[in-house]
Order: structure tokens, then C-alpha cells, then sequence
């Protein structure tokens, strides 16, 4: 099995802690100053790893008004060109060595989503730890075999792609060099809606291509990673902002600093939560065993008085008998008196 990559010396897979990638996509704004706030935003809200997108809008598509280059209906982007929405959306590559060396300040990992082989001739002189393919280009088999030649781990965000795509992707990957390979599941819709997910195929995809699963998440709020985490994601992916009033083209489906911290926070309780199948009482429910319920004389009993329901109950807490006792003593007698609030024992009844 290889269902454990490991990206810059941090193992990721079943039984290691989840690994969290910040996507700062196109929430910097054409601001740099607001792309290096965002990797310390990340640092400080638990990610492991902030995400760029490395594209010009001339690598991406083409500067073209023609009927196919506009975006139609169905995305929160209607009506656009394509070239325009790219050319706000991207990250200049001037500015990827700064967010890189800003990243290795913070102890976080900085890779990117390279869109053509420029891309990844770029990042591979900025040493990037690892490939992400997005899934859009989960298609485009000539873009991950160079993905997969320079050896790195890679990940494959799986949105809009049948299981046959998948499984071409993955065969050209480990082809082409790939040894260390994660999936994500993805719903390829902005925002997505939760009841579109079928986080159970994180799991499948997992079995199926033994390799690592995770989450590539475009649904609001922070619940779908938690319940992800929950199933056995190894990786969960969000966008995050600064503020989402800010606007560009990811604001409406990304998170603010404080929810992607508590949404971190989240997913690591949820992960430590799962544990393995077990009946041991655990340290923390020691002390509550004394209010489990037992038999207590309920009323003063004399010396030789028959034990019935009226004198004898069971109740909190757990200094007596067990209350599975009861039918045996129900007809016998006492071997003294016995007051009332008195835990009963054996050697209290003849």
C-alpha cells in the first residue's frame, strides 16, 4: 500500500494529523501586501500549507471575444471573458519568490497549481515541495506527465472527472515518475452545495487508487471539512481571505482568518475524536462512575425485616450493590439493622 506522501518531511496519510492547505487563490487582490498578510493569516490559523495558482491569462487561454471564451450561465462568473477573469484573477510571478520566502518565515509549505509547462519550469527553480493539479486539468495528461518527471509528491483535485478520467490521470502520473501521489475529492461548482458532496467517495477514491484522500472544498462554512476529516480525508483544502467584503473572483466562497482558524481547530478535534473501536473507560469518565446507580435501604430496615421494593431501591450513586441484584434480594432479610441511606452489601443480608 501507499497510502502515506510525504511533502517536505511531513507525512500525510490515514493515522497522521490532517493536512490543512490555505488557498490563496485570487483573494490577494492584485495587492502583494495582501498576498503576504495572507500566508501569516494562514500560519496563525493552524494551516500546514498556503496554495498559489501559477498562470499568466495568455498561458491559461486567449485573448479572444468569441462565443466560447465568454462564461455562460451557471457560474457566479456569467458573462465574463475568460481572458479578463484570469487577468484579475492571477498571481503575478514576480511575486512568488516574496510569498515563498514569506511562507518558509512562517514554517509553512508554499506549492502552487501550475497551468502549462512554463509554470512548472518556473516553480521548479523555486524549489516548490510539491504539484497540485487542478481539476480542470485533470485532462490535460501532457500537463501532468511534466508534473510528474520532476519527481515530486503531487496532488489531483478530482471535480467534474469520471472515475475512468481518474484513473487515466493516475496511470499517466505514476508513468511519468509519480511515486508519491494524493487524490482529492472536488465538486467543481462555486460555491458547491453540500448536498452535491459524496464525502463517502474520499474514502473510495482512497481504496480505489491506494493512495492518500482528502477534500478540495468550495462549499460555504466550515461543516463539510469537519464531517470530511470525520471520514478519513487525509487532506482538506479551503480559499481564505482577509474579508470577504473586499470582493474578486474566490471572495464569495472563501473563509475569513477566524473561521478558517476555528474551521482548523475543528477538523483537528474531529480527527483526535475518531480513535479506534473500544469499551475501556477512559481516564476522563473515572470520576463519574460513583453516580452510576446501586441498591440503598430507602427506609430503616430491622433486624430480620424481608427486603421488598418499598424498603430497597435502586438509585444514585454507585456505593452498593448492582441494581442487577435486586431480584435476588427481594425476599430475604436483614442480618441487622439497617438505616436508611445505607449502600446494601452481602454481608447485610441473611
Amino acid at each position: 500500500m501507499h497510502t502515506t506522501i510525504e511533502i517536505a518531511g511531513r507525512k500525510i496519510g490515514p493515522g497522521h494529523p490532517c493536512y490543512i492547505i490555505a488557498e490563496l487563490s485570487a483573494n490577494h487582490g492584485q495587492k502583494i501586501d495582501n498576498a503576504l498578510a495572507l500566508v501569516k493569516v494562514a500560519k496563525d490559523a493552524g494551516a500546514d500549507a498556503i496554495k498559489l495558482q501559477t498562470y499568466r491569462a495568455n498561458t491559461i487561454t486567449i485573448d479572444c471575444d468569441t462565443e466560447p471564451f465568454m462564461i455562460r450561465k451557471g457560474t457566479s462568473w456569467e458573462g465574463r471573458r475568460l481572458y479578463d477573469l484570469y487577468e484579475e484573477a492571477h498571481t503575478p510571478w514576480e511575486w512568488h519568490q516574496a510569498i515563498f520566502e514569506e511562507a518558509a518565515k512562517h514554517g509553512l509549505h508554499c506549492f502552487s497549481s501550475p497551468f502549462d509547462d512554463t509554470a512548472v519550469d518556473f516553480l521548479e527553480n523555486l524549489n516548490a515541495p510539491a504539484y497540485k493539479i487542478a481539476s480542470f486539468e485533470i485532462v490535460d495528461h501532457g500537463l501532468i506527465a511534466r508534473c510528474a518527471a520532476t519527481k515530486k509528491p503531487m496532488i489531483i483535485s478530482t471535480g467534474m472527472a469520471s472515475k475512468e478520467e481518474i484513473a487515466e490521470a493516475v496511470q499517466v502520473a505514476r508513468d511519468n515518475g509519480c511515486t508519491q501521489l494524493a487524490l482529492l475529492k472536488c465538486v467543481s461548482a462555486y460555491p458547491a452545495p453540500p448536498e452535491e458532496m459524496n464525502l463517502s467517495t474520499i474514502a473510495d477514491l482512497q481504496q480505489s487508487f491506494d493512495c492518500p484522500a482528502g477534500l478540495s472544498d468550495h462549499t460555504l462554512g466550515t461543516t463539510i471539512p469537519v464531517a470530511a476529516a470525520t471520514l478519513g480525508a487525509s487532506i482538506i483544502e479551503k480559499h481564505f481571505t482577509l474579508r470577504r467584503a473586499d470582493g474578486g473572483p474566490d471572495s464569495h466562497f472563501s473563509l475569513e482568518p477566524h473561521e478558517f482558524k476555528d474551521m482548523v481547530s475543528s477538523v483537528r478535534a474531529a480527527q483526535s475524536a475518531i480513535g479506534t473501536p473500544s469499551y475501556q473507560l477512559t481516564p476522563s469518565q473515572e470520576a463519574s462512575r460513583m453516580f452510576r446507580r446501586s441498591l440503598f435501604a430507602v427506609k430503616n430496615i430491622a433486624a430480620g425485616e424481608t427486603f421488598t421494593t418499598e424498603n430497597i431501591r435502586s438509585i444514585r450513586p454507585a456505593h452498593g450493590l448492582p441494581p442487577k441484584d435486586l431480584p435476588k434480594i427481594l425476599g430475604k432479610t436483614a442480618t441487622n439493622f439497617i438505616p436508611f441511606g445505607t449502600p446494601l452489601s452481602w454481608d447485610i443480608i441473611s
